[in-house]
């Protein structure tokens, strides 16, 4: 067995447990993103994760996770890093707008390159921080970037007023709760089992008070 041929299993038994159902050759893009991220991060470091494996579980199913709550025909992905989830999400649920915002510039570069070579019709990558980006959005994404109270603040501008902010946590995030900022209002908490992943994972989806 080939190692793509082993992360491609994986990968397909990971979406399988997930129960999600992704487009034709989706499962392969995935992974041409994942080899892509592998090949780039080796000269510029774009993610502490290096095991193409773990790459599957922690980047590319961890994203997938969310996929249910992703709504809208517009997204926003802050601090994508190096395109988590935004590229994945783009992937694997096509047809949307999407905007993957980051203030690294490494990283942005990235980005850039995945769009052009993957050709992801509908994405654009911004080298920006997080405040200084204009318009709305349906659906906002936003992983492990900050603080509840942070994102809100920094971002909280772009979310359309029906909209729903998708914040990607680890530990339950109750103590961050009283600082969700007022006019918006966390609608649900959902506990995210990642196939092969040990860690904790948690959603966090707020809205706009009142919507």
């Amino acid at each position: 067995m080939t190692a793509r041929t082993a992360l491609h299993n994986r990968l397909e038994q990971g979406v399988a447990t997930l129960g999600l159902s992704l487009p034709d050759g989706a499962l392969e893009r995935l992974l041409d993103y994942q080899a892509l991220l592998e090949r780039w991060n080796a000269a510029y470091n774009l993610t502490a994760v290096r095991d193409p494996v773990e790459m599957v579980t922690r980047h590319l199913l961890d994203s997938l996770a969310i996929l249910p709550y992703v709504q809208g025909e517009t997204l926003a992905d802050l601090g994508t890093g190096p395109g988590l989830p935004g590229i994945v999400l783009a992937i694997a649920a096509p047809g949307r707008q999407i905007l993957l915002v980051d203030s690294n510039g490494k990283k942005v570069r990235f980005l850039r390159e995945a769009i052009r070579a993957l050709k992801l019709d509908g994405v654009r990558a911004l080298q920006s921080r997080v405040e200084q980006v204009e318009g709305q959005f349906d659906c906002i994404t936003a992983r492990a970037f900050a603080s509840l109270a942070d994102m809100l603040g920094w971002g909280g501008h772009l979310l359309a007023p029906d909209g729903v902010w998708l914040a990607m946590k680890g530990r339950d995030p109750a103590d961050e709760l009283p600082g969700v900022p007022a006019g918006f209002a966390v609608r649900g908490i959902h506990a995210l089992a990642v196939p092969g992943l040990e860690a904790e994972r948690r959603l966090v989806v707020l809205g706009r008070s009142g919507a």
